[in-house]
């Protein structure tokens, strides 16, 4: 018989996006400066170039690298990307879960491309991305937001290889150093692993992806949402703060509220090793727990963000297929209830899990109290 368990984390919030906002955050600590100013004033593109240089600094992006605020969250980046430069030469789009798969069906279905190459592997595990030619543009999810999976290197892409690379690094960036000489386009969103407000992407491209953009014209019509050119070259503009369309500056500076907290904390090695210290505790757990097992079997391959787990063993083998579904949703809901966990079931379109997300913003301390309140619950539904 499993107790209830005395301690309940002080912050519930272990969902993967939005994610938790850190310790100590306050909607009163805001500036407002720029609220109810147009986001083209002075002030307000002020408050727009700050974070971008704020989001350069912080990730050690290079001097020649482009950086801006998007349009629709990481979706919206990444589709930039893909629509604007894709179709010059062969493609090359690998995936190994749902947000992943999005790419593949927008390659496929949307932009039609003639010469594509498609590499996907099932959940927990990652296809043979050294298959993939170095003339070819990849596009790839350096972490698997929904099956805990992460590149566990960039030895596959080659130094000045051809093709450009196209990376969505949303629910990694700022928990993984990213390998900037051998990425031209990378997305995330405010969003995940800095808990911020939805909403905007971020954009960051190399000085390759920009003389893309500006030798290419695709043959598709481009939204005025996607369009970064003036004439024969990129809209430099839109990378200091004069956005493509209206942001929202109330959101702005809650990511700045959250880019400035990292800082004060040491900057993305701190992130770096607050996610992984965290991601470490859940990790442990699961080995030493019978009845659980990490979606990802290779280690080097393991997220330290949103780490994913299914159930195994005889009472969970025992149940019908629906029964098994039922599982993690049910404990969901009994620590939810109890104001115990929030949002930490599986992705809808995952195997029936349980998925924790353990980034910088993410006190350890409280994911320490969450997972005895799992083994309770899991003991509760067996009765």
């Amino acid at each position: 018989m499993t107790d209830v368990p005395a301690l309940k984390p002080e912050r519930p919030f272990f969902s993967s996006g939005p994610t938790a906002k850190f310790k100590g955050w306050s909607a009163s600590n805001l500036k407002t400066e720029a609220l109810g100013r147009s986001h083209r004033s002075a002030t307000g593109k002020a408050r727009l170039k700050y974070a971008i240089d704020l989001t350069r600094e912080l990730l050690g992006v290079p001097d020649d690298y482009l950086v801006g605020i998007m349009p629709g969250s990481d979706t919206g980046a990444l589709e930039c990307a893909m629509w604007t430069m894709l179709g010059a030469r062969p493609a090359t789009v690998a995936a190994w879960e749902s947000f992943g798969n999005v790419w593949i069906q927008d390659a496929v279905k949307q932009l039609k491309l003639k010469d594509l190459t498609v590499l996907d592997a099932d959940y927990g595990e990652i296809p043979d991305l050294a298959s993939i030619p170095q003339d070819n543009d990849v596009v790839f999810t350096w972490n698997g937001t929904t099956s805990g999976a992460r590149i566990p290197d960039t030895d596959w892409l080659a130094e000045g290889r051809e093709g450009i690379t196209i990376n969505d690094a949303t629910s990694a960036i700022f928990a993984q150093e990213m390998d900037w000489s051998k990425l031209d386009a990378t997305t995330f969103s405010w969003q995940k692993v800095m808990g911020s407000e939805a909403q905007h992407g971020m954009l960051i491209l190399s000085p390759k992806a920009v003389a893309r953009i500006e030798s290419y014209d695709p043959e598709w019509p481009l939204p005025k949402l996607f369009r970064m050119k003036k004439g024969d070259k990129i809209n430099r503009a839109i990378f200091e703060g004069a956005t493509i369309n209206t942001p929202s500056l109330l959101a702005t500076e809650d990511y700045i509220l959250a880019l400035e907290w990292a800082k004060s904390l040491g900057g993305r090695q701190a992130m770096f090793e607050r996610a992984s210290a965290n991601a470490k505790v859940v990790t442990d757990w699961i080995e030493a727990t019978p009845w659980l097992r990490n979606m990802v079997s290779d280690p080097a391959k393991r997220t330290n963000t949103g780490v994913c787990f299914v159930f195994q063993g005889d009472y969970y083998d025992s149940l019908s297929p629906e029964d098994q579904a039922a599982v993690p949703k049910t404990i969901a809901k009994m620590l939810d209830e109890r104001d115990v966990g929030y949002d930490f079931n599986g992705y809808r379109d995952a195997p029936p899990s349980l998925r924790i997300w353990c980034g910088g913003t993410v006190e350890k301390e409280d994911l320490e109290r969450l997972l005895p309140w799992i083994e309770w619950a899991y003991a509760e539904i067996q009765k």
